[in-house]
């Protein structure tokens, strides 16, 4: 299990993200450009000392990130779908995908997804932040696949 994140704009979202992937034991991507800089206070801040106990891989873009994903399966989490991410069917080795806070991701990242789905939520509202959103399908792809910590 992996956890990419598409251009991220939040430098607190990642630090939230990178803490998640390392009290869960699942490593991080963040696929460039980042809406601000890597050595960005607020990264570590967030991140804490948990920054240290998570792998994190930076991508040159789009395609550099591609190469890396082998037989993996790309899961998108995105409000465009109408899979709920609760009755989806996880695997160990699947990435879940997680496009840029302000606009998601663009219609050939989209197409490049083996799987979209979204979390349940009311409809009057438009999207959930993105660190909540990680740690809801994480959690829930590890609880499937027996892969929670104990």
């Amino acid at each position: 299990m992996r956890i990419a994140l598409y251009e991220p704009e939040i430098a607190g979202n990642v630090g939230a993200v990178l803490r998640l992937g390392a009290c869960l034991g699942v490593p991080v991507d963040l696929i460039e450009p980042l809406g601000f800089l890597w050595d960005d206070a607020r990264v570590r801040r967030t991140a804490m000392d948990y920054i240290d106990h998570v792998a994190v891989t930076r991508h040159a873009g789009w395609e550099a990130f591609l190469a890396t994903v082998g037989s993996a399966r790309l899961v998108l989490l995105t409000t465009k779908s109408s899979e709920n991410a609760y009755r989806f069917a996880f695997r160990p080795d699947d990435i879940l995908l997680f496009g840029k806070e302000s606009a998601g991701v663009p219609p050939h990242v989209h197409e490049s997804c083996t799987g979209r789905i979204r979390l349940p939520m009311r409809p009057e509202v438009r999207s959930m932040n993105l660190a909540m959103s990680a740690g809801l399908a994480v959690a829930e792809a590890l609880r499937q696949t027996g892969g929670l910590p104990e």
